[in-house]
């Protein structure tokens, strides 16, 4: 069975009456609130949407106006888009964990004049910055805790509007009325705005229309066959394209149900007891879950040790053989991983919240292959995508038996590639975004005039016609020798160690490579605890001699390993530092989506990008940062500075560049 919608079901409205009308009493959303799971179906949601758009006409939001959607995954913030979307109103979800000033920034470009958001801090974020938004009319809020005694002349309850609106529809003029809004609709119309993450300025609003989501939505359900039956945990920010297309498009194409945790640390637990069949996942989540596993393993009994280690090596060693069907693992091989499936595997999936899996993805950055292998190699079916919010998410997949580490799979059903001669990938789809919103100047420079839309990325094809995704075109560099610079590259090798959470390295045009660590608080903590490394911060742990020691080690193994490559020989890390504080997207380090800004980090830390070169053995910084509550403060520490030796490169086939 394939998920494709009717011509005449050109827009998600009416893809939500095609629901309730074929599968009215299939699970459409899950949402688990003090401890109890709550379930909707598809057709209470088609009746709840249809008040909630009733309720939003009767507060002043019409055809063409603007939503804002802030918060977590919530079934009344994914309705809040299904019934803007229902009267001709574009949604324009936002970052839950976004300071006030960032909101305030996307909410007056965007010109939103409704808000939805979860709570009450959501609430005071846009209060606060109330004087910078005049258009903004009313906000609509889905948890009433703390909000009693607001001034609630613009403040409503979403509750409260969807019982208005649903004493509205008794009405058949306002029946008729509404009709005529979901008939109105088409593919063609904007669907909605979602904001770039701002890895290199300010976020651009990337305007979907119907036609792109749905056709990506189909693609992405015709390729792993995803129907009613399946399940997803939604636990990404709604804000995020992956969550836009995962949780919310191909949910209400192929009825799917969508399953809201309860809170943020409850979402493997949660996964567990609904059995997802269907998970997305970026490459931090998946290394922060094997991160916990080798964590507990250190204080497990010499017995356990030795059988995790055991079978982990063997799953290592054929493991992945297997799930891809390869027929020549012989049936010994095969006797011990089915043992250790029994005693290791199964448990590990269990505990993951991977039994039922049928299909898991990670994108958004390159996953570390050991990683990538490990989940692969005890059975999960983990594959990689490479996509864009331009493209409706879609650019490559990988297909079944043609599963590689090293590459993000191939293009897409329906998606055209080619590489410019700077090496730099391009992509045309049906999929690709309509625009920037209020940015003619950047979508000329994105899209070219046959409809090709440049990435930004630097990648070439493989023999096997896989593309490998190198760096980021303009993050791709030369040292003043010539060689190679793929900082990307670099840095992924490093956070492949559990004991390191993120990398910036530094090298274009200069004489060698040098980097920032941040190390892993979790590992490094548990680490410090059975070595009897006493600490009482972050900075304090970070600036350790023995935690220097430690990821010494590991630089130095990353440095043999690129001297093994004769285009990457040049590019071994010279010179690093341990950061005294974590790389945090509240202090603009950060996108929302965890990607490096490396601009902001070059200007921010400019003092020890300094001390890498100019022979420094540590420096003293101070650095403003930004609490929760959004108050300022300032930490100030002396960093070290470690100086390594490098290896000598091997002779061998020249790699291929990211212009070939």
């Amino acid at each position: 069975m394939t998920a494709t919608a009717d011509s005449r079901e050109d827009t998600f409205p009416k893809l939500i009456v095609s629901n309730a009308r074929i599968r009215p009493h299939r699970t459409a959303f899950r949402h688990k609130d003090l401890g109890i799971w709550q379930s909707w179906t598809w057709a209470e949601v088609h009746h709840i949407v249809r008040a909630y758009a009733v309720g939003l006409l009767d507060l002043g939001l019409t055809r063409g106006g603007r939503i804002a959607v802030i918060g977590h995954n919530r079934p009344r913030l994914y309705w809040t888009i299904m019934a803007a979307q229902w009267i001709g109103a574009t949604p324009i979800p936002v970052y839950a964990d976004s300071v006030a000033d960032e909101m305030a920034y996307v909410l007056a470009h965007a010109e939103v004049t409704h808000a939805a958001v979860q709570d009450q801090e959501q609430v005071d974020k846009l209060l606060s910055v109330a004087s910078r938004l005049p258009q903004l009319e009313h906000i609509l809020y889905d948890e009433v805790r703390g909000l009693r005694d607001y001034d609630h002349h613009r403040l409503h309850s979403i509750e409260t509007v969807i019982q208005g609106g649903s004493e509205q529809l008794r009405s058949p003029a306002r029946q008729a009325a509404l009709q005529a809004e979901l008939e109105k609709g088409k593919g063609s119309d904007l669907a909605v705005i979602l904001y770039t993450s701002g890895t290199t300025g300010r976020p651009k609003g990337v305007m979907l229309t119907f036609e792109s989501v749905i056709a990506a939505a189909e693609i992405g359900c015709n390729f792993d066959k995803l129907n009613e039956t399946d399940e997803i945990i939604a636990y990404l920010p709604i804000a995020w394209v992956g969550d836009h297309i995962f949780s919310y498009a191909q949910a209400i194409l192929s009825g799917l149900c969508v399953n809201c945790p309860e809170s943020p640390e409850t979402i493997a637990d949660d996964r567990r007891e609904v059995g997802a069949t269907y998970i997305f996942a970026p490459p931090r989540v998946f290394e922060s879950m094997l991160t916990l596993t080798m964590v507990r393993m250190e204080d497990a009994s010499a017995l356990k040790k030795r059988m995790f280690t055991f079978f982990i090596d063997h799953a290592t060693k054929v493991g992945e053989r297997i799930l891809n069907g390869d027929v020549q693992v012989g049936w010994w091989d095969r006797a011990i991983w089915h043992l250790g499936n029994v005693l290791v595997y199964a448990p590990l999936r269990n505990r993951y919240g991977m039994t039922r899996l049928k299909v898991g993805y990670t994108a958004g950055e390159a996953i570390g292959p050991e990683i990538f292998r490990f989940y692969r190699s005890i059975g999960v079916n983990l594959k990689q995508l490479y996509g864009q919010t331009e493209a409706s998410v879609y650019i490559t997949m990988q297909p079944d038996g043609e599963i590689h580490a090293d590459t993000v799979g191939k293009p897409a059903p329906r998606v055209e590639i080619r590489i410019a001669e700077n090496g730099e990938v391009l992509y045309r789809s049906p999929g690709v975004f309509l625009g920037y919103y209020k940015d003619d100047e950047k979508t000329a420079e994105t899209k070219t005039p046959d409809g090709f839309v440049h990435s930004g990325d630097a990648g070439f094809f493989d023999a096997a016609g896989h593309l490998k995704i190198i760096d980021r075109a303009n993050d791709v560099g030369r040292l003043q020798d010539g060689s190679l610079f793929p900082p990307k590259y670099i840095e992924n090798k490093l956070k492949f160690y559990p004991n390191v959470k993120e990398v910036v390295c530094f090298g274009s045009e200069r004489d060698y490579v040098g980097c920032f660590i941040n190390i892993d608080l979790v590992a490094v903590s548990s680490w410090a605890e059975r070595t009897g490394v006493t600490y009482a911060s972050y900075q304090e742990l970070a600036g350790h001699p023995l935690v220097y020691d430690m990821i010494e080690r590991h630089v130095d193994e990353v440095n043999r390993s690129l001297a093994g490559e004769p285009r990457m020989g040049g590019a071994q890390i010279k010179r690093f530092l341990i950061l005294h504080k974590e790389l945090d997207a509240d202090d603009g380090e950060l996108t929302r989506t965890q990607k490096v800004r490396r601009g902001f980090i070059a200007e921010r830390y400019a003092d020890l990008i300094q001390a890498l070169y100019d022979g420094s053995q540590e420096k003293m910084v101070t650095t403003e940062i930004t609490f929760e509550d959004g108050r300022k403060g300032t930490i100030s520490a002396r960093v070290k500075i470690r100086d390594m030796t490098l290896h000598s490169v091997e002779s061998g086939p020249a790699l291929r560049e990211a212009a070939e």
